[in-house]
């Protein structure tokens, strides 16, 4: 196994329990989580991108999309269940991607992100809905119907993935590989995040129309 794959289990071992704790949590725990997230991805995207025309428009951004997470959680029906849904679909597109890449290889999908394959795209789809659909059934969520569940998880899964290869964009334009080293094997919060970043807010309106 390699270096680099043995330290991204490691670090998500590590991440994934505290995620969870402040989640489930919620209230001031789960405000004060997603503060000290926001600082450093704000950070993070202040070093890559300062005294670039994109620069204000990307902080605006996460403003949005940090503000949308807190929405979503504390949503009064269903919203802890839900926000878990959506960053559950984001985190198995990304470990899907990573893994069925890695494995099958072949064709690259596009210059921006040159490990991005057509077979981790195929694994990102379905390691997200195989997992989002044991977790709707496993915690009864009968909020749509088995066509609208296919499409929301097809959509929230395309998002994390455009939103992965937008991220990927900006750190080529940079000449950075990864846009910190705060978490290893994933490099910096905003590398870890930049799926959910997008798939949050997209998901938060979305859902508001299903």
């Amino acid at each position: 196994m390699k270096q680099e794959t043995i330290k991204r289990l490691l670090s998500s071992l590590v991440i994934i329990p505290f995620a969870l704790f402040f989640t489930l949590k919620g209230s001031i725990y789960f405000n004060f989580f997603l503060i000290i997230i926001f600082l450093i991805t704000i950070f993070e995207w202040y070093k890559m991108s300062k005294n670039k025309i994109y620069l204000l428009p990307g902080v605006f951004f996460l403003i949005f999309s940090f503000y949308s997470a807190y929405l979503l959680r504390f949503d009064e029906d269903k919203g802890l269940k839900i926000f878990i849904l959506v960053v559950l679909i984001s985190v198995t597109t990304d470990i899907g991607g990573y893994i069925f890449g890695n494995i099958f290889k072949g064709p690259k999908l596009t210059k921006i992100s040159p490990k991005k394959t057509y077979s981790g795209v195929l694994g990102s789809y379905f390691l997200s809905i195989i997992s989002s659909i044991n977790y709707i059934d496993y915690y009864e969520l009968n909020y749509w119907t088995d066509n609208e569940l296919f499409i929301i998880i097809l959509l929230i899964s395309s998002i994390s993935q455009i939103g992965d290869l937008i991220i990927s964009y900006f750190k080529r334009k940079t000449k950075i590989k990864n846009t910190g080293k705060i978490i290893p094997g994933h490099g910096g919060f905003l590398d870890r995040i930049d799926g959910i970043i997008f798939a949050v807010p997209f998901a938060h309106i979305l859902l508001k129309i299903f």
